[in-house]
């Protein structure tokens, strides 16, 4: 048994090799002392090609570094290296967690990298490398998405790959190190198809313009085989034709010569893409779309060239010519596309609408002047000045002056937010009132606008397994349909009646031309792109198909308790007196805010923030002095005032009387009751809580009436959780959870066979997040939780997780209607076109007929999925 050198793939024995070698868990072996010094410079190089492991010269492993970009965090890699060793051909798998690397052996025979990152994805883990959005032009054959997508994912480094027919793009997750760029749009060409750069990448008025081109391309190829169609079709039909039924046959056989010439260059002009795409998948000895179209049409020009070129061949009445077929279905075919593809912009509406928000110019201050640049020559840094009425170029810190702002655009909030010094401002947002200065601190691809519309550009691109469905039956469907046309095609000439080979031949391209796989393919690509946009209108980013489709099955929410239902900050809620006497409330909280203005803890901000609120003036203090796990002391205007809980109170000997049992009610109703005594004397009781958000009550009912339980998770105690619960109508309350164990609880809500969401804001909800079925959350938050998530509310209000999933429910009832229309239309059609109603009725399909519907199948499936362009939540974000 011999073993192959690493280095200069000599075959040699084991026992006779000049040296050995263990690397990485494998021996290797080597011919001579120059192999041996090439592998020790660089061993990792042969092991990343081409090892061969021990004894076994008959299985070549290949090694590869997989980066996985979330590894070194809040997971385990325990469950993704089981995962990956369960993959047939996996040998080895070692985890870097400091580099988030895998280095993963395999068999390149049994196993691939796409297996791997989808393996990787389903631990709850992101595959690292690099993504790219590749424009396909002229992309409008079902069947070959999936040819095309499974030509990238074969090509070596490549993690990902889906093509959506919709936008006519490829999004392309790939190891740069192992593919470039090159390699992928080879992967595209090979199916005759021209690779583009994207058109979502693109500047509006420049996809407006290359949509505006193709629209027109794809018209003047209509109106050609139109113009063409017409005399084609007279004579086609000369019986019935008034002056050219009176002509003799030898001019009728004229003018089908005529035919003939004319109508060549409707097939090689008009009929140009579908011929290419033919051949491309010729090659691949595969069949899609075009080969249905072309084998129909080419088909019907060789029969009737053929039979007027030699008609006595023929039995008689057999050699008439059926050019019509020709040019009238690939006329009717191609208008089908471009009414298709006008659609298909009014679907991207949304993006388009995003996009339009974006300023045009920014007013920038440099060198103490005053210029008038265009917003791509911002720089990071620049002080830009904005006028009441005038859009926020891009997004910035303001440094000077004020203003209330509309975000709604962006956010759905439809009151202004108030802006001060210091306040952030966000980039195509529209000033109202003031005047404010500003420094850029996000431009360009970076600012929060480019960055919604690409994620709502990322999100139209994925894909929703449905529509993985209906793409493999696409595969199967074009080879199905040629074998039901050669046995149409063979029944009608053994069985049919006289003349048997015209109904063979008319029956059998009926059959090709009526077929249309692209009715499926575009059923949900279409009804995603408009309904991921409209989730962008109302301020929900869904990031990928599979996280709409989820949301529509939801059955459990677990609502995350802070910064989710309530708003996340302590506010004063109550200010309680012993007896009027006391003095009015305002007196009692203007001393206290004057001793808590010197704290630094949160629940004296709180009170301070409640003092201002109600434009009180507050004081100087002196003898400050804060009793850790107590209270704080001090003296205001010449009165001692103590701060803090009941031990505080009890250790100065201060009488509470009533008070006590006051504060346990406050403290029932979740809030944080906090006694003042001035001058040895109990005063009255402040009470502080982080208060339910307006809406919270609302949403929760909202979605108790779509027939969602809801669930509360937080690390409060059983008493305030409770209490908080009450307020919005929750019943089932998990309380007292440590952040580590929240994943932990949504998986064992899954355990009961549910669909869980979870909806939270923070780093610690990030595992949990990433855990649930489908994880929310609060555009509000912090990164790592939106980073964690598969759907983002741009607006804290929860609310939109109503809207989520109304918009989830929507979109998946159109694209059943879109999937079923398309099925039924083939189901029913090829059967007519076949002929099963002939022997009943005594009719027959007409390939004209069949062509025209064939057309305008797909552009009513896309009319179908532009209704949801109107979509209107019940329960909108204000």
């Amino acid at each position: 048994m011999t073993v192959s050198d690493p280095v200069c793939g000599m075959e040699i024995e084991p026992q006779s090799a000049f040296a050995h070698r263990e690397h990485m868990g494998q021996t290797f072996y080597f011919c001579s002392q120059s192999c041996l010094d090439q592998f020790e410079k660089d061993p990792h190089h042969y092991v990343m090609t081409s090892a061969t492991t021990g004894f076994n010269p008959e299985r070549t492993l290949t090694r590869i570094d997989l980066p996985v970009a979330d590894l070194p965090f809040y997971k385990p890699a325990t469950e993704l290296e089981a995962g990956l060793l369960a993959l047939q051909g996996v040998h080895d798998v070692t985890t870097n967690a400091g580099s988030g690397v895998l280095q993963v052996a395999y068999d390149p025979q049994l196993a691939n990298v796409p297996q791997m990152a989808a393996v990787i994805r389903s631990a709850g883990f992101q595959p690292g490398g690099s993504k790219t959005r590749i424009g396909i032009e002229n992309l409008r054959c079902a069947s070959c998405v999936k040819f095309i997508e499974d030509e990238l994912k074969s090509t070596e480094g490549v993690l990902s790959a889906t093509v959506n027919i919709a936008t006519q793009e490829a999004s392309v997750e790939y190891l740069p190190q192992k593919a470039t760029v090159a390699q992928l749009n080879a992967a595209i060409e090979a199916w005759g198809y021209k690779p583009r750069p994207a058109l979502s990448d693109a500047p509006v008025d420049k996809q407006e313009e290359a949509h505006t081109r193709e629209y027109r391309r794809l018209m003047r190829m209509f109106w050609f085989s139109a113009i063409v169609s017409v005399p084609v079709l007279l004579f086609a039909y000369p019986q019935y034709v008034p002056g050219i039924r009176d002509l003799s046959m030898e001019a009728i056989r004229w003018a089908w010569i005529l035919s003939a010439i004319a109508t060549l260059p409707v097939l090689f002009y008009s009929g140009y893409d579908f011929f290419t795409g033919a051949w491309a998948a010729f090659k691949h000895r595969s069949a899609n779309m075009n080969t249905l179209i072309a084998l129909g049409t080419g088909a019907a020009w060789l029969y009737s060239t053929f039979a007027i070129a030699f008609p006595s061949v023929f039995p008689e009445g057999t050699s008439e010519p059926f050019y019509d077929v020709v040019a009238v279905v690939i006329a009717l075919v191609v208008l089908g596309q471009a009414l298709e593809l006008r659609a298909k912009g009014q679907s991207s509406a949304a993006i388009k609408k995003l996009l339009g928000l974006q300023a045009k110019t920014a007013r920038v201050i440099r060198d103490g002047k005053e210029m008038d640049l265009p917003v791509e020559e911002v720089l990071v840094g620049d002080v830009i000045q904005v006028r009441p009425g005038e859009k926020v170029p891009v997004d910035g810190v303001i440094v000077e002056g004020s203003s209330a702002v509309d975000e709604s655009m962006l956010t759905g909030e439809s009151l202004p937010a108030s802006k001060k010094q210091g306040d952030e401002i966000i980039g195509a947002t529209m000033n109202k009132t003031g005047a404010f200065k500003f420094r850029a601190t996000k431009v360009g691809k970076d600012t929060a606008l480019a960055q919604i519309v690409k994620m709502v550009q990322d999100a139209q691109n994925s894909k929703a397994p449905i529509a993985r469905l209906a793409d493999t039956i696409s595969g199967y469907f074009v080879p199905i349909v040629m074998i039901l046309a050669v046995w149409t095609f063979v029944i009608w000439f053994v069985i049919g009646p006289q003349p048997q080979l015209v109904y063979a031949l008319v029956t059998s391209v009926t059959v090709l031309i009526i077929a249309c796989p692209c009715a499926l393919g575009l059923a949900t690509p279409m009804s995603l792109m408009v309904g991921i946009g409209k989730g962008a209108e109302h301020g929900i980013l869904i990031r990928s198909g599979e996280a709409l489709q989820t949301a529509r099955n939801i059955q459990t929410v677990v609502l995350d308790k802070t910064g989710t239902i309530t708003k996340g900050k302590p506010e004063l809620t109550d200010v309680v007196l012993v007896t009027p006497l006391n003095g009015n409330s305002d007196q009692i909280l203007r001393l206290a805010a004057s001793v808590e203005k010197v704290s630094e803890h949160p629940l004296a901000q709180a009170i301070v923030e409640g003092a201002q609120a109600r434009k009180l003036v507050l004081t100087d203090v002196v003898d400050f002095e804060a009793i850790p796990g107590h209270g704080v002391s001090a003296k205001v205007e010449g009165r001692a005032i103590l701060i803090g809980n009941l031990k505080f109170m009890n250790r100065e000997n201060i009488s509470l009387g009533s008070l006590e049992d006051k504060a346990k009610s406050l403290a029932d109703d979740g809030k944080t009751p906090m006694f003042i005594a001035l001058d040895g004397k109990a005063a009255g009781i402040l009470a502080v809580a982080d208060t339910v958000k307006e809406d919270s009550a609302e949403a929760i009912q909202a979605l108790k009436s779509l027939g969602i339980e809801v669930v509360m998770i937080t690390g409060d105690n059983r008493r305030t959780a409770e209490a908080i619960a009450r307020k919005v109508g929750i019943t089932r309350v998990l309380a007292e959870v440590l952040p580590e164990d929240k994943a932990n609880n949504v998986h064992l809500l899954q355990a009961e066979n549910k669909k869980v969401a979870m909806v939270g804001d923070g780093i610690n909800d990030a595992p949990a997040l990433a855990q649930a079925d489908v994880g929310l959350a609060i555009g509000t938050g912090t990164d790592v939780a939106i980073e964690a998530s598969d759907i983002t509310l741009i607006k804290g209000s929860l609310k939109g997780v109503v809207t989520a999933i109304e918009v989830s429910r929507a979109t998946m009832t159109n694209i059943y209607q879109n999937l079923f229309g398309a099925f039924i239309y083939n189901v029913l059609g090829i059967p007519v076109a076949m002929g099963v109603l002939f022997p009943v009725l005594g009719l027959l399909l007409s390939p004209l007929i069949a062509g025209a519907a064939m057309a305008f199948s797909s552009v009513t499936v896309v009319g179908n999925a532009n209704r949801l362009r109107g979509f209107k939540p019940k329960f909108s974000v204000k």
